[in-house]
């Protein structure tokens, strides 16, 4: 029997919390989003009778007025785009056309793409459900990797709606295509929910993907009409049209109510002034959580990694027993969990036998878990568009909510903590793909050419493919016969490209207790950092030792263990410039610019474009195969030409201000990742307890990087002041990495930043910017253009940090950065800025 859904005045529970003087002092910002009434309009003239009654006896007599215009939109055959906030109903400006079709003629079919199988899963049940009230005889699968064998040929032959996600198109259907020609002959509609999910390299997959489904459409005489939805971006008109390649129609007036809601910011409390130190952000959302959860209020918390997650769920449930509450209505749900085990977990959220839920992102997107009262967010998301949707899984049927966002002590936390107005201020980001990245281009090139021979004079997109086949030829890859390029490889393109990462290659972890059994997935970017031989791996809530990981077998071998540590790897990053496709010194003035402000970006560039680039692996990705990549370096002469050079009048100089930077460059490095160590935390205090030794093989790659010289006879200054030049070098790094998302707009984790004192390449004192994915995605690109702007933002963070030697909020904690590292830093900086 479902628990009791009786939930208190979210008013009252708000204010009992704000009237805790400890905890009330913590809020830096309380901001009140009233509710709105709904915009209705009538059912389109139209619509089968069958989907109208269908829809009346749900209690929808009228549709919002966004979705009767998406609806008329794709009925009048136009491609159409809906960009509308979460919860307001955008399924249905896809369902309703698509089934209208399909009563009209049960020969038609729809492709319905999805970012996740969870999403997919749960579209599925309830586009099932309108379909049966409608009395429709429709026949509707989703098709993902957890499809049985036995199933998959009657979805081929008999399917009018298949749900899947693009890996399952990339991988499972378009190489196979003749087995789906029957669906292809007559695909009606293409429908991309999530579209702002597509962005940076998986959407940059996606695009070449769709490219690929497009061509096999027109092979088979079809040209489906595509329908994309999406929540709040800046660009989503763009964005369709980069990603589908096609002119679109844009709905963006929602017409839904939404319930009042209540978005609270908090900072945690100083534990050490001197050290700048913060209560730990998990600690916190624990604490914040357990009030809500008290009051039987379900609550949703995001935490930034999957051991954030485990931990959290660890915590609640002996929060939950402390309560005397059942510790299984705790669950959390992440990357890694087998799919039975995340579709239960999916159901009991969604029922009520889960009052608390602690997820990655994972449940950032559009799936139905319920009624959710409060979400808290265990650490900044990263941007804008990505914080509104978190916490937009509370109050998803328009009751009030709250939603919490909870700093860490990262830099970008704590502007973003304490600057309000910039977040609610600041308009939703723009989305960025780059299809035409040539290491990713030529990957589906490959794909594509397997799956139909291309035509001497055939595009590939807006791209001639001819280059690519060229080289590919002299690979042995595909042959030239006539007018045609064939295929003649003996393997499977698609199999060994992943379209989320730069390997397609998973380890497993098994539980040598239970016969090998199989617990969980984990990436090949991961693996070296989360199941290293001797790590605490934490699956379900449950602790687990890595007793060996055998990288040859990609096989980790891990048993229960009571633990009071769990472990953290260590990494260590080198670089080594290969080429330069720009090098430039650095003009005096560069840094003179007396009317801008350097807590919001200026820069002319960033006002006209406002770009979010994009969200992209950690680092430790292998060196891509030379094959996957062709000759681009006239591409990249063109490039390294609309670069910016610097211009002292664009930055407003007129005098004559100093700066001991020497010159900045761009071009391409390799990039060498060693995880040697790992860290003993203690659980609760998250003290350090010990180190351990790892031992895994180096992480190669090859990608693109901005790089600056300092004047190496600033070393002197270090030495008259007894600073270490060396520390300071890296707290100025670990302050870049977190300034630059807010200027570049992507996560922390997209971008790398290494400190070499005296760098072989430049023999001098240099930071390297660089891009965490082979190949690069232009991070490091635009940090090259705007470098004047973010060396300012990290000088304002350090010299406005209220530490003394340096912590979390700025440079980094002392201990590990090194005594007096805040104030070499700020020498550094000083020096660039000001040239003082």
């Amino acid at each position: 029997m479902s628990p009791s859904r009786h939930q208190p005045d979210l008013h009252l529970v708000i204010e009992k919390l704000l009237a805790i003087p400890h905890i009330a002092k913590n809020f830096t910002h309380l901001e009140h989003i009233p509710a709105r009434p709904a915009a209705y309009a009538d059912f389109p003239p139209d619509l089968d009778p069958r989907l109208i009654q269908a829809l009346r006896a749900r209690g929808i007599d009228k549709l919002y007025s966004h979705q009767a215009e998406a609806v008329n939109a794709a009925l009048a055959g136009e491609n159409v785009v809906i960009v509308t906030p979460t919860a307001s109903g955008k399924t249905l400006c896809f369902n309703l056309p698509v089934l209208q079709r399909v009563f009209q003629d049960p020969k038609r079919c729809a492709l319905y793409l999805y970012p996740t199988k969870a999403l997919a899963q749960d579209q599925y049940i309830e586009l099932e459900e309108l379909a049966q009230a409608a009395g429709g005889a429709v026949k509707l699968f989703t098709f993902d990797g957890d499809t049985p064998a036995s199933a998959r040929r009657a979805i081929r032959s008999a399917g009018n709606i298949v749900l899947t996600n693009p890996d399952m198109l990339h991988t499972g259907i378009l190489p196979n295509h003749t087995g789906w020609s029957r669906v292809f002959e007559h695909l009606e509609f293409v429908v991309i929910d999530e579209i702002h999910h597509y962005r940076g390299v998986f959407g940059s997959h996606v695009a070449n993907v769709l490219r690929r489904l497009r061509r096999i459409c027109q092979f088979y005489g079809s040209r489906p009409r595509f329908i994309c939805c999406s929540a709040t971006i800046a660009n989503p008109l763009e964005m369709a049209e980069k990603l589908c390649e096609e002119k679109f129609h844009l709905v963006d007036k929602s017409g839904a109510p939404h319930g009042e809601k209540f978005f609270l910011f908090y900072n945690p409390p100083v534990v050490n002034k001197e050290l700048g130190i913060r209560r730990n952000v998990v600690n916190e959302a624990r604490r914040l959580a357990t009030r809500f959860l008290s009051e039987n209020l379900q609550t949703i918390i995001f935490a930034r990694s999957r051991m954030r997650v485990e931990l959290l769920v660890n915590y609640l449930r002996k929060a939950m027993r402390r309560m005397r509450q059942s510790p299984d209505r705790i669950a959390g749900y992440r990357g890694g969990y087998l799919p039975n085990e995340r579709r239960l977990i999916e159901r009991g959220v969604k029922s009520g036998e889960i009052l608390g839920i602690v997820s990655t992102n994972a449940l950032e997107l559009g799936i139905d878990i319920g009624q959710l009262r409060v979400a808290i967010l265990a650490g900044y998301p990263g941007s804008v568009s990505s914080t509104w949707q978190q916490a937009g899984r509370a109050g998803r049927k328009a009751e009030a909510a709250a939603a919490v966002l909870v700093a860490s002590s990262l830099p970008i936390d704590q502007y973003v903590i304490t600057h309000p107005d910039y977040f609610f201020g600041k308009p939703p980001e723009v989305a960025i793909v780059n299809p035409d990245n040539p290491a990713i281009l030529a990957a589906h090139i490959k794909c594509a050419a397997f799956e139909l021979p291309f035509v001497e004079g055939e595009r590939f997109g807006a791209i001639d493919p001819t280059s690519y086949l060229e080289y590919l030829e002299t690979d042995h890859v595909v042959r030239r016969a006539g007018e045609k390029w064939y295929w003649s490889a003996d393997t499977y393109p698609s199999e060994n490209i992943s379209l989320r990462s730069a390997s397609a290659e998973n380890f497993v972890v098994v539980d040598v207790m239970d016969k090998n059994r199989v617990i969980a997935e984990i990436d090949y970017d991961s693996a070296p950092f989360l199941i290293h031989t001797e790590a605490i791996y934490m699956h379900l809530g449950e602790v687990y030792y890595i007793d060996r990981l055998d990288w040859d077998r990609r096989t980790a071998f891990a048993r229960p263990h009571k633990s009071e540590y769990y472990t953290e790897a260590l990494a260590k990053t080198e670089i080594r410039v290969l080429y330069e496709d720009w090098h430039e010194h650095v003009p005096t003035g560069a840094f003179v610019h007396a009317s801008e402000e350097t807590t919001v970006p200026r820069s002319p560039k960033l006002a006209a474009q406002s770009q979010e680039y994009p969200v992209i692996p950690r680092a430790g990705e292998p060196v891509p195969a030379a094959r996957d990549i062709v000759d681009d370096s006239a591409e990249r002469a063109h490039q390294s030409l609309e670069l910016q050079p610097a211009n002292p009048e664009a930055d407003g100089s007129a005098n004559s201000a100093t700066t001991a930077l020497l010159s900045r460059s761009f071009g391409n490095v390799a990039v060498i990742t060693i995880v040697a160590k790992y860290k003993k935390l203690r659980f609760e205090t998250h003290e350090n307890v010990g180190y351990g030794e790892v031992s895994v093989p180096p992480l190669e790659m090859q990608t693109e990087s901005a790089w600056f010289c300092f004047d190496a006879a600033l070393l002197a200054r270090f030495q008259e002041e007894f600073l270490d030049a060396g520390a300071g070098l890296q707290g100025v790094a670990n302050v870049m990495n977190n300034v630059v998302p807010l200027y570049v707009l992507c996560d922390p984790r997209d971008v790398g930043v290494v400190a070499n004192l005296r760098d072989p390449h430049t023999g001098a004192p240099t930071l390297f910017v660089y891009d965490k994915y082979p190949g690069g995605t232009g991070l490091s690109r635009k940090v090259f253009e705007i470098y004047t702007t973010i060396f300012r933002a990290a000088l304002e963070i350090v010299e406005t940090c209220q530490c003394s030697e340096g912590c979390p909020s700025c440079v980094g904690p002392s201990l590990e950065v090194g005594k007096g590292a805040k104030r070499a830093a700020e020498v550094w900086l000083r020096a660039a800025v000001r040239g003082c």
